[in-house]
């Protein structure tokens, strides 16, 4: 058994979160249009045994189920996405009816099991229309956004307080566009990084347009862990540095300092300086997602040392990630090192200090696999797993980082990208055959760390 864990105190909220196209399926359901990611499953060998989201876990018509499993958690905050296919079927022009229906019943639903809205507006589900007008590489897609934002805001801002951006914009530009390992499955390389520009100045521009719209409190999420050298040799060491600032700081740096890591904003589109300053309009919070830290050196050739999760690097590139065999995997094979998180955190303080909004984890968890044995889920693993990362979370509170919340990844076992059903991050197991609901050991572990947490 764990030892009790550190008291967050009443203040503290407590939430899980999911994404659209990982869980809703219907995607040819109430008017909602094609998605890259529609796309990109139906192209044979995108996405392992040919899964595709089309069914995942049926949220679109088992939502009722799915809030009533997290009244009964007890979290504060639900964290889902909105499908932008499903609310613009094209990407633009008036809003899809059924879409905004859906999570109007959705949002009416978690506000009247005392669940609040923490909605995300874009989470790499492109409507395939804007995709194929040039899609993240087209300036034109940052208006299409800040007008999506504007219709969500118009219908939803009385009900839901918080609300975030976009989603890890660093994995849609790095395995999106430059690596090809998610949609739409391009290998741009460093061709990928007007796509970085544009999402973070549709971010900017979507902020403007929820504010003007009545949104209370507005954030992005953004995915970060520490980048660790292989090698004290020059050449791994800049080899890390790039990849840290390319992973870590390119998101960050220009909406809270309101300029580029050095070395890449020579590489942006546009009027660069002008529109920083939409880039920067200022946050309310800031949302951290993270997992497990990096080592990256100098690239080898050596497919032996590389560590890839699966994704394919091309050639050309002047870093490649290192394995880390010294720690404990998930059954992701990703290492489970709660110190990461700490230093994480305690880094982000230190480089933007004042500058730092309050921060919310908008993501964390790990893939244990264990599947119900006698209709029970004895998942101890990832118990052991949430068990650590909280205390090395308090720990960093109590440094001084200032933290508000904490939303686990993610309520449901789901459709997880380009490993299709192999991965299971949720606290609920999903029998996708028959979509039954079994909550596993951690999902009740969390709901009494929830209960002592009030007090």
């Amino acid at each position: 058994m764990t030892a009790e864990l550190p008291n967050f105190g009443p203040d503290f909220k407590w939430g899980v979160s999911t994404s659209a196209y990982q869980i809703e399926g219907a995607v040819t359901e109430g008017g909602r249009g094609p998605s890259t990611w529609d796309t990109f499953c139906a192209e044979p060998g995108r996405v392992l045994n040919g899964d595709t989201g089309a069914v995942a876990c049926d949220h679109f018509h088992r939502y009722a189920e799915d809030v009533a499993l997290m009244r009964e958690l007890g979290v504060d905050f639900y964290r889902f996405s909105f499908a932008w296919p499903r609310i613009q079927p094209t990407g633009k022009g008036p809003a899809n009816a059924e879409g905004l229906a859906f999570y109007d019943r959705l949002i009416d639903e978690l506000l009247a099991a005392g669940i609040t809205p923490a909605p995300t507006l874009y989470h790499w589900d492109t409507p395939q229309p804007l995709e194929d007008a040039g899609g993240w590489l087209d300036r034109d897609i940052t208006s299409r956004f800040a007008d999506y934002a504007s219709i969500l805001a118009s219908k939803f801002a009385d009900r839901v307080p918080l609300w975030i951006t976009i989603n890890e914009p660093m994995v849609l530009t790095l395995i999106g566009y430059a690596v090809g390992g998610h949609a739409p499955g391009k290998q741009l390389g460093f061709e990928a990084l007007p796509v970085a520009h544009h999402q973070l100045l549709a971010h900017g521009r979507a902020v403007q347009a929820l504010r003007a719209g009545g949104a209370a409190e507005i954030g992005i999420a953004t995915n970060h862990a520490p980048t660790w050298a292989a090698s004290d040799s020059a050449e791994d060491v800049e080899a890390a540095g790039l990849y840290d600032n390319l992973i870590n700081w390119l998101f960050v740096d220009p909406i809270l300092l309101g300029r580029y890591p050095e070395g890449l904003g020579e590489a942006m589109p546009g009027p660069v300086a002008e529109d920083l300053e939409i880039i920067s309009t200022p946050i309310d919070f800031f949302g951290l997602n993270h997992y497990a830290p990096t080592r990256v050196g100098a690239p080898t050739g050596d497919p032996d040392t590389a560590a890839t999760d699966g994704i394919p690097i091309p050639d050309g590139l002047p870093f490649e990630p290192r394995a880390i065999p010294e720690y404990e995997k998930t059954d992701f094979g990703w290492p489970i090192v709660p110190s990461a998180f700490g230093e994480i955190l305690r880094t982000l303080k230190d480089r933007y200090g004042e500058k730092l909004p309050p921060i919310y984890i908008t993501e964390n968890g790990c893939a244990i696999n264990h599947g119900p044995v006698d209709g029970v889920v004895a998942d101890q693993r990832r118990i052991d797993y949430l068990d650590g990362y909280l205390r090395e979370l308090r720990q960093a509170m109590d440094d001084g980082v200032d933290v508000r919340g904490y939303f686990q990844w993610s309520l449901l076992d789901n459709f997880e990208w380009s490993v299709g059903y192999s991965q299971r991050f949720g606290l609920i197991h999903v029998d996708y055959e028959t979509q039954a609901r079994t909550p596993k050991a951690s999902y009740h572990w969390y709901r009494n760390l929830i209960t002592k947490s009030r007090g």
